[in-house]
């Protein structure tokens, strides 16, 4: 699924630490990999520039010839060794020039740092970069945290890899279901993948309300677990032998909750404990289930989690 992978870069270690990822994506696929860099014209972002055009324009010659030479170090580098390599350093704003060539070149996935740091100035900011390339992507962003842990291959016989996704009832928050489960199976070779359905129920005002809520999301997810297994809600995720497991927690804020079971882990319906899990995979909106949460919860996650976040825009 992921085999035109696209990693934005600034030259900086903690954006260089998504390149293992994205190598492990392009070898699996047999793919590919985009190396961006992009040259940012927002005077603020270029500190040693003075405030004149034609030495502005120098300034970003000078720039663009030295991310060029940075990029195709990288491509050329011992990790990348056997991985087709394009190099992009396109001149403009940040986020705009990393859709813009996402679409352009036709990139099945976005794998990118939430923060890095440019010269004497950070830019790579949750709220700048990653989060408005994860808001408006057509394709799926894979945002790894600085500092965060990252998602390790399993060998037979260890714990799986596993990722959490949350549900609401709603078509758009399946939608990231089957990234998901190619992440998920993708990352763990050669050891098993996982999906962990979670539907979080905010308390009523009457107990016998929030029970009655909660059983309806265990009713939807022990049905949702079951079309998944036999292929009748998607054949593609079923031939990927996944674990798929699933719980409904009770938490009045929905981010707080997916945030706190991904990362602690909880009891699973029929299955006993679990230990948490590597990656949250969320879509950028639900609209139409029992609770629905909307776009802002998974900005509100991407601010509280340290975990590694699949953001998947939901196809109209």
């Amino acid at each position: 699924m992921f085999k035109r992978i696209l990693v934005p870069l600034d030259g900086s270690g903690p954006a260089e630490r998504v390149l293992p990822i994205a190598a492990r994506l392009a070898r699996a696929s047999g793919g590919s990999i985009i190396l961006v860099r992009a040259i940012s014209t927002d005077p603020a972002h270029m500190p040693s520039a003075p405030a004149k055009p034609m030495l502005n324009q120098t300034v970003g010659g000078v720039d663009q010839t030295q991310a060029e030479s940075y990029l195709r170090a990288v491509a050329g580098s011992e990790l990348l060794s056997g991985i087709s390599v394009q190099i992009h350093v396109p001149v403009g704003a940040v986020p705009a020039s990393i859709l813009a060539i996402a679409a352009n070149e036709h990139a099945d996935i976005i794998v990118m740092s939430s923060h890095g740091e440019t010269g004497v100035r950070r830019w790579w900011l949750l709220g700048s970069v990653a989060a408005k390339v994860a808001r408006f992507a057509e394709v799926p962003v894979f945002v790894l945290r600085e500092g965060g842990p990252l998602p390790k291959e399993r060998h037979p016989g260890e714990r799986p890899l596993r990722v959490l996704v949350p549900l609401d009832g709603s078509d758009e928050a399946k939608a990231a279901l089957e990234p998901a489960a190619y992440l998920a199976a993708t990352l763990a070779a050669p050891g098993q993948g996982a999906l962990h359905l979670v539907y979080v129920v905010k308390p009523a005002r009457k107990p016998q309300h929030t029970q009655a809520d909660q059983n309806i999301a265990r009713e939807y997810l022990a049905a949702m677990v079951r079309r998944l297994r036999d292929g009748s809600e998607n054949p593609a995720i079923a031939r990927l032998n996944l674990e798929i497991t699933s719980s409904v927690i009770i938490d009045d804020d929905i981010d707080r909750g997916i945030t706190r079971v991904a990362e602690n882990g909880g009891i699973s319906e029929g299955d006993g404990i679990f230990e948490g899990s590597d990656v949250i995979a969320m879509t950028t909106n639900g609209s139409d289930g029992l609770q629905p949460w909307v776009g802002s919860v998974i900005e509100r996650v991407l601010y509280t989690t340290r975990l590694p976040l699949l953001i998947v825009r939901p196809r109209k």
